[in-house]
């Protein structure tokens, strides 16, 4: 997500001063911490990367965010309650969304808002999920299914808003800059981690094209 997508999915979930604001899947933080530091929430983030989240505290003590950020592998979801729960491009990695959205739901005071983005789709076959490097992080589900587990989770859908195009433009930009960086990042990383940014990310520049997948982005409030 670009940083203006971000700032405008966090309005629309009514984040501003003393929001209590919880960020899952958080990595190293860098949309939580500049949407806590635009619209002055009070802000945790949690992520299962050590390293992300020690990179995320830095980060937040240069720039003198106060902050609390935790390891943790997400389910569970930490109790609340929270105002508003974030999930920012990592939908996708869970299979048991049920499980997911009940928990979040759990975390959020009466009248808390939950947001997300999600890549809406028919789950992959066997053929593209031999295709997909990392294939056992990738569950599609049709966006109808997806509304519908948010609303069985006691959540009431707000808003829901289609980004596919944008999304289509980014990842096409990011096939581009991998490309050109493939020889320095292999260095460090590997070439095979190169070769699996560039493979994914073709993949999903394909399906996006041919709306294969679409991508969304979703508001909802607990009743």
């Amino acid at each position: 997500m670009s940083a203006s997508e971000v700032l405008s999915l966090a309005g629309r979930a009514a984040v501003g001063p003393g929001t209590r604001v919880l960020d899952l899947c958080c990595g190293e933080a860098g949309p939580g911490l500049f949407v806590t530091r635009s619209l002055g929430c009070t802000y945790r983030g949690v992520d299962a990367s050590a390293r992300a989240i020690a990179r995320a505290r830095r980060q937040a003590a240069r720039e003198g965010i106060e902050a609390r950020l935790d390891v943790g592998t997400i389910p569970p979801v930490p109790p609340g309650p929270f105002d508003v729960v974030l999930l920012l491009e990592t939908m996708l990695a869970f299979r048991d969304k049920r499980a997911l959205l009940r928990g979040i739901a759990s975390a959020l005071a009466t009248g808390g808002r939950f947001a997300c983005t999600v890549e809406e789709g028919l789950p992959l076959t066997e053929a593209e999920r031999h295709l997909m490097p990392a294939a056992e992080t990738v569950w599609l589900t049709p966006l109808p299914a997806f509304l519908a587990d948010v609303e069985s989770a006691g959540l009431r859908v707000r808003w829901y808003g289609d980004c596919t195009s944008a999304h289509h433009a980014r990842v096409d930009s990011l096939v581009g800059t991998y490309a050109a960086a493939g020889p320095l990042v292999g260095r460090g990383e590997g070439t095979s981690a190169v070769d699996g940014l560039l493979t994914s990310h073709r993949l999903w520049s394909c399906w996006l094209r041919d709306r294969r997948v679409r991508k969304f982005a979703v508001v909802a409030e607990k009743a």
